[in-house]
């Protein structure tokens, strides 16, 4: 029980880690506390929520798992190989379309209602 308890932590530490070195995981969060406000503002449905949630926290996984490859690169390549930094970009690219692939939800959802 005790070793589950601490992945809890270490998952915390993680997270902290993320948000303390990273401005795009800053804006992502800032960005999702503003969407679930408006959502809230809103009242969605169940299935939108469903939806808003899923973009929500797909864009942060991808963008914790882009962090986690950017550290392990710098680690692992300190002299940076020219292959570090296209790691880097196909990584940040993933952050990319999961963002864009929230936004699109974000706005099939969010325009009808604010027309």
């Amino acid at each position: 029980m005790e070793r589950f308890l601490k992945s809890f932590f270490y998952a915390f530490k993680g997270l902290a880690y993320a948000f303390k070195t990273q401005l795009n995981f800053k804006m992502h969060c800032f960005s999702g506390a503003l969407i679930i406000a408006l959502g809230l503002y809103l009242k969605l449905s169940i299935i939108e929520w469903l939806w808003i949630s899923l973009a929500i926290a797909l864009v942060f996984i991808v963008e914790l798992i882009n962090t986690a490859m950017e550290v392990l690169v710098d680690l692992v390549s300190p002299q940076q190989h020219p292959k570090a930094g296209t790691i880097k970009d196909i990584a940040a690219a993933a952050v990319l379309v999961t963002a864009l692939l929230a936004l699109s939800i974000g706005l099939l959802i969010f325009v009808p209602k604010l027309i």
